[in-house]
């Protein structure tokens, strides 16, 4: 879907609201095709990153698992490794 959309469940400690609030935002934008909404169309906007963020904490709230939760920098530096070698073999510079 979206890159700058990052996994939120099942981290220590978890998600807070500030990052179910930027997951919903880039949501949003990424719908909407706009990362600034004109002042027509602000409120919607902002509704709408309001109700994707209460959604969000909803499910975040009512998942489980059996699996141990993820360490965020452990898997930080997963994601740096992978993008390391991706960019690697395309010529791109880190």
């Amino acid at each position: 879907m979206c890159r700058n959309i990052r996994q939120l469940h099942n981290f220590e400690p978890p998600a807070t609201s500030e990052e179910v609030r930027a997951a919903a935002l880039q949501y949003v934008r990424k719908v909407s095709g706009s990362t600034k909404p004109s002042q027509a169309n602000a409120e919607a906007f902002a509704e709408a990153v309001d109700e994707v963020a209460a959604a969000t904490q909803r499910l975040l709230g009512q998942l489980t698992t059996a699996a141990p939760p993820k360490d965020r920098e452990v898997e930080a530096a997963k994601a740096r490794e992978r993008a390391r070698a991706r960019y690697a073999t395309s010529g791109y510079l880190l």
